[in-house]
């Protein structure tokens, strides 16, 4: 991160602005809204900047900049045509320890503008920290189109009633649910039909009725998808950004860890091979523990909670102890990976069935029915079977397969790591050994993965 993301408060604060031309005279637009005392300091006043004098208050000094003109103010924007103007109230700005925009150069600049959407007191700024401005305008007239101007009114209409809340729940996790339901319930909808005093009206009942009884809370089994943030469903991002708690696997990504909640506590619970942070028993009672204190947790697990992810344990135990719950399904890896590797599971000509196992070693051993997987004309999907490679290779082999059956292996699917490495049951051992490959991994087996070097479309690193 480049640029740190703050809010001024120039109300009532002097800012300068060097230049009067139609560029600086935007600048002066947006300050002006912000509530601060504007002077203008510069040799040429344009006439869009001499017509904002009256209406936006502004100090106008038609003159030449000079580095003592700086003093008493707390912003400075410059916003000339001249370099060696620049430069100067950028150095005397960054001595004086001034906040400092040089339009169209960051490298001059402390600090930047956004593309801004005011729905005041909702404002939200989008950056690119200099690099590439039409998309954060694109970004933001994005943003615009699926956050009405009705969200100010909400937020005005919270304020009003913000103190009052505070005194009737105070505690703080019953507050932020009693304040989320409102956001997202009836009486924000008749806040956005324009029915305000209906609003108002329901949030004093609302309050009202409150009664300050600490409900159990709930879980969340959000299956995560393979790897990608933006694989999550609506409904898997929108249960995670209102828990209070994310208990999370290996495989769930760092980026879709920072889609919670900032406040919201994280809780690791990965397992390696012969390497478990918590064991299964005691996860199962921890999300119950959680759950009884009132907590909205999230459980996150990579790929789909039922699908090699114990989600089916996990619920087991939170239905014996009463707790409410619900599953969110997510993007398998077989399902995921496959798609980014241009490997389709079943095809006509190919594969008319689809058979997912576990490559998980136990005993140093890969138990499963080789003679099922042997079989002709069907795709078989090995998770966590880099280990036991060598093994799924000989034993299929031995059971019937041809060595020269095609079998890929993905690394980290739908990710920026993604690697496919693709060969046959006699070859790709061997390769796979001189690759220096990182878990998680997905087997492909069929002859399917001869689709791959035709339909592959996602890129991968040589």
């Amino acid at each position: 991160m480049d640029y740190f993301p703050v809010f001024f408060k120039l109300k009532g604060q002097n800012c300068l602005v060097v230049g009067a031309g139609d560029i600086a005279a935007r600048k002066i637009e947006l300050l002006s809204r912000a509530g601060a005392n504007i002077t203008v300091i510069a040799k040429d006043i344009s006439p869009t900047v001499a017509a904002m004098q009256d209406s936006h208050s502004l100090t106008l000094q038609q003159t030449a900049f000079a580095q003592a003109d700086l003093r008493q103010f707390k912003l400075i924007v410059s916003a000339t045509d001249d370099i060696e103007t620049n430069k100067l109230v950028a150095n005397t700005a960054t001595e004086q320890g001034i906040p400092v925009n040089v339009v169209d150069n960051p490298g001059l600049s402390s600090f930047i503008f956004p593309a801004i959407v005011d729905r005041s007191p909702i404002v939200i700024a989008v950056s690119s920290g200099g690099s590439a401005p039409v998309l954060a305008r694109l970004l933001r007239a994005k943003i615009e189109s699926v956050i009405p101007p009705a969200y100010g009114r909400l937020a005005n209409l919270a304020e009003k009633f913000r103190d009052k809340v505070k005194q009737r729940i105070n505690i703080a996790p019953q507050r932020r649910i009693f304040w989320e339901n409102t956001f997202q319930g009836i009486i924000a909808e008749q806040v956005f039909s324009g029915n305000e005093q209906k609003a108002e009206q329901l949030l004093k009942q609302a309050l009202n009725d409150y009664d300050g009884t600490v409900n159990n809370g709930e879980v969340y089994l959000i299956g995560a998808g393979p790897g990608a943030a933006d694989l999550l469903t609506f409904r898997a991002l929108r249960l995670l950004q209102q828990a209070d708690v994310v208990v999370y696997d290996r495989l769930v990504s760092p980026e879709i860890i920072d889609l919670a909640r900032r406040d919201s506590e994280k809780i690791y619970v990965g397992k390696q091979r012969q390497n478990h942070t918590l064991p299964q028993v005691s996860i199962n009672q921890l999300l119950t523990d959680l759950a009884k204190a009132g907590k909205r947790v999230a459980r996150l697990k990579g790929g789909d909670p039922f699908i090699f992810g114990r989600g089916g344990e996990e619920i087991e135990t939170l239905m014996a102890q009463g707790i409410h719950f619900q599953v969110v399904p997510g993007i398998t890896a077989a399902s995921g990976c496959a798609s980014y590797a241009g490997i389709p599971l079943t095809h006509r000509d190919h594969a008319q069935s689809c058979v997912f196992v576990t490559g998980h070693l136990k005993d140093d051993c890969v138990n499963l029915n080789w003679t099922q997987l042997a079989l002709p004309n069907q795709t078989v999907v090995i998770y966590m079977g880099l280990i036991g490679l060598e093994q799924i290779c000989h034993s299929l082999i031995a059971h019937g397969s041809p060595k020269d059956l095609p079998i890929a292996l993905i690394q980290q699917g739908t990710t920026d790591n993604q690697i496919v490495l693709t060969g046959t049951l006699e070859t790709l051992p061997t390769l796979v050994k001189n690759q220096h490959i990182k878990a998680p991994t997905l087997i492909i087996i069929g002859t399917v993965v001869c689709l791959h070097n035709k339909l592959k479309w996602f890129g991968q690193h040589p």
